[in-house]
């Protein structure tokens, strides 16, 4: 029976390893970012796969369970009660600049962790989940996420008109550029068409994009107002690290794999050979399923705990962290992923 317990090792090992971050020194800062991009892959190198399919009875016993909701409930009050420990626990003088920066790491990637909360939660129907998303994209500044990937990400993906699919032979710090610059943009495109269907001016208080920066302007002045200008820059540098690394992610799922178009320009429907899957056990459970990103993109609605491996997917050689950090050497990942490409592109043309 699927049961939601595995998905608590996400909310308790952040915790522990964020409150370790956060009280001590030295290398210990470092906790969190060490266990993620060093802990995480060593130990998706000894795990065997999970290749199985959920019954039909049990995914519809997981669809009606509340419990995997409460798991992700639990994930957003800690991802809270850190950031308040981070921002407190700059104000200690004693600290160095080693112990600044690896705090800083730290809450970068726990804001990383952040932001896929809010991907999950901003693809529930329930007004209550879609407002903790929101949260949860506020403590990045990217609260934009929420527009541009529901309603733009997901009907444009494996296309060149989408900024988040990354091109082949595009290095991920090109991406980093592309992407950034280009969902933003994409956010206010589709928010002014919204406000011309709803015949309302693009200036208007209901552009959520407007709102969007209303809340994130106030949120940093609060941050200045209770701790200061320089523990702001400290908050607006994890924003930094958890929004690139976050792009990251995006540059390795959808890599290279592009949707065909018909004689009238129209793209065939997505698929799952259209994102790349990881099955690795461990980082799949870190980031609530989020690597079995082939059948998310098949069928967006599902939750993350009825989200199936599809073994007809592209594979990535190893789980998302493991993948994040191949991606920083562009000639390795050129080698490694277009060759895998290849075969894929051989392997859907001949069955088409």
């Amino acid at each position: 029976m699927i049961k939601p317990f595995p998905f608590l090792i996400a909310p308790l090992s952040m915790a522990f390893f964020g409150y370790l971050s956060f009280t001590q020194k030295g290398v210990f800062c470092y906790s969190t970012f060490i266990y993620a991009y060093a802990c995480i892959p060593i130990i998706e190198l000894f795990m065997k796969n999970d290749d199985s399919y959920a019954l039909s009875a049990q995914k519809a016993l997981a669809k009606e369970s509340i419990s995997y909701d409460v798991v992700l409930y639990m994930s957003v009050a800690t991802q809270i009660a850190l950031l308040g420990l981070f921002l407190f626990s700059l104000q200690d003088p004693s600290l160095v600049a080693f112990d600044i920066v690896g705090r800083i790491l730290s809450m970068g990637l726990l804001t990383t962790f952040a932001i896929n909360l809010g991907h999950e939660l901003g693809h529930h129907d329930s007004l209550k989940d879609q407002f903790l998303a929101k949260i949860m994209l506020l403590t990045s500044l990217m609260m934009h996420f929420f527009i541009e990937h529901n309603r733009g990400h997901h009907k444009n993906v494996a296309t060149l008109e989408d900024p988040s699919t990354a091109r082949k032979n595009e290095s991920v710090y090109a991406f980093w550029i592309r992407a950034i610059s280009n969902e933003y943009i994409s956010a206010w495109h589709l928010e002014k068409k919204k406000m011309q269907i709803l015949g309302l001016p693009n200036i208007s208080f209901r552009n959520e994009m407007i709102q969007f920066h209303l809340i994130q302007a106030t949120f940093l002045w609060l941050v200045i107002y209770f701790f200061g200008w320089q523990i702001c820059l400290y908050f607006f540098a994890t924003s930094v690290v958890a929004y690139v690394s976050f792009e990251t992610v995006q540059y390795i799922e959808h890599y290279g794999l592009l949707r065909k178009q018909n004689t009238k320009g129209r793209y065939e429907r997505v698929e799952v050979h259209h994102s790349w899957n990881s099955n690795h056990v461990f980082g799949r459970l870190m980031m609530f399923n989020l690597s079995r990103h082939s059948d998310h993109h098949f069928r967006p609605a599902k939750k993350y705990q009825k989200l199936n491996h599809q073994s007809k997917a592209p594979q990535l050689p190893t789980g998302y962290p493991g993948m994040m950090i191949l991606s920083l050497f562009p000639p390795l990942w050129f080698w490694l992923m277009n060759k895998r490409i290849k075969c894929y592109e051989e392997q859907f043309s001949i069955e088409s």
